[in-house]
């Protein structure tokens, strides 16, 4: 067993929770949900695994994972970032118990690889896999990087490594749940774009620290060159890259609707939000949990009320929530 935390941010993951937990239980000395307050067994599920629970209200990723650093009194040499719908493979189970505790003392972090099922099928393809994330790094030389979407882990000193074998990315929720996820997310994204700053409040980000080079390579090509395109004609050059060029139709149907929705469909989403805004001159404001507001659909009123899917716009008469 590895001198390891496995920390879990969790609303509402009952369905996903059991087989995440099983994948790694013998291979962290301690497993911790921070939990936003779910509605559902997601804590009593927890809790008969073997896992900690902390409660905390959630303002964004970012703040949700520092906080955890910062208040579950860490004792393990390592800590590592787990989502409710991943899970370890066998073979990374073995790999991290058998040299994570072996490292050098100038290897402060650790890159994996994540490998991405949608309905059920693992996408090869249409520059899905791998996806190298740093997930893993020593106590009190990492954080999350304080950003309002895509936020990754960095390691703030010290050198970076990166283990052979995969963890997943399984999700066993519906496909309604994914398109309102992503709903929820461009209204982050837009905000994000609306800050006009990679980080909030200036703290450090994947530019300046150690991190995976593929998160690197990513936020910059989509900072300095996605951004750049004009709206909406960007969406559709993302798609055919990634479904012509990176062979993503080589995934099947499941890797025509996942590159579709994602590269295309949830990419003219945030362009056409972004576009609402500009016209509109309003602001998005931060998001809440994904399952802390309705999914009314509103419009423009007289008063200039505006309403949004999991989301809330400011506008310059008055702010109304969804």
């Amino acid at each position: 067993m590895a001198d390891l935390t496995i920390i879990i941010l969790t609303k509402n993951e009952e369905q996903n929770l059991k087989k995440c937990i099983t994948s790694f239980k013998d291979v962290a000395q301690r497993v911790v949900l921070v939990d936003s307050y779910s509605t559902d067994k997601t804590v009593e599920l927890a809790r008969s695994l073997g896992a900690e629970v902390y409660e905390h209200q959630f303002e964004n990723h970012a703040v949700q994972f520092n906080w955890a650093l910062d208040n579950i009194d860490l004792q393990t040499e390592w800590v590592m970032k787990v989502d409710a719908d991943e899970e370890f493979t066998p073979e990374l189970a073995d790999e991290i118990e058998q040299k994570l505790d072996m490292l050098p003392a100038n290897v402060n972090g650790v890159i994996l690889r994540r490998r991405v099922y949608f309905m059920g099928k693992w996408l090869k393809h249409g520059g899905k896999y791998p996806e190298l994330l740093l997930r893993v790094f020593r106590v009190g030389h990492g954080m999350s990087e304080m950003k309002l979407m895509d936020e990754h882990l960095i390691v703030t000193d010290g050198d970076v490594t990166t283990f052979k074998n995969d963890f997943s990315d399984n999700n066993n929720k519906s496909l309604e749940w994914w398109i309102n996820k992503h709903n929820w997310y461009s209204n982050k994204e837009v905000l994000d774009q609306q800050m006009k700053s990679d980080a909030v409040n200036g703290e450090e980000s994947v530019e300046e620290t150690s991190t995976s080079l593929q998160a690197k390579v990513k936020r910059f090509v989509k900072n300095h060159g996605y951004y750049s395109l004009p709206k909406f004609f960007r969406a559709h050059l993302y798609f055919i890259y990634r479904y012509y060029f990176r062979l993503g139709f080589l995934d099947g149907t499941e890797g025509k609707i996942y590159t579709f929705l994602q590269a295309y469909w949830y990419r003219y989403l945030v362009d056409a939000k972004l576009y609402e805004c500009e016209k509109l001159g309003v602001k998005m404001e931060k998001q809440g949990a994904l399952e802390a507001t309705s999914s009314k659909r509103g419009g423009v009123t007289p008063n200039n009320r505006v309403t949004l899917i999991y989301g809330v716009y400011h506008s310059t008469e008055m702010a109304v929530a969804a």
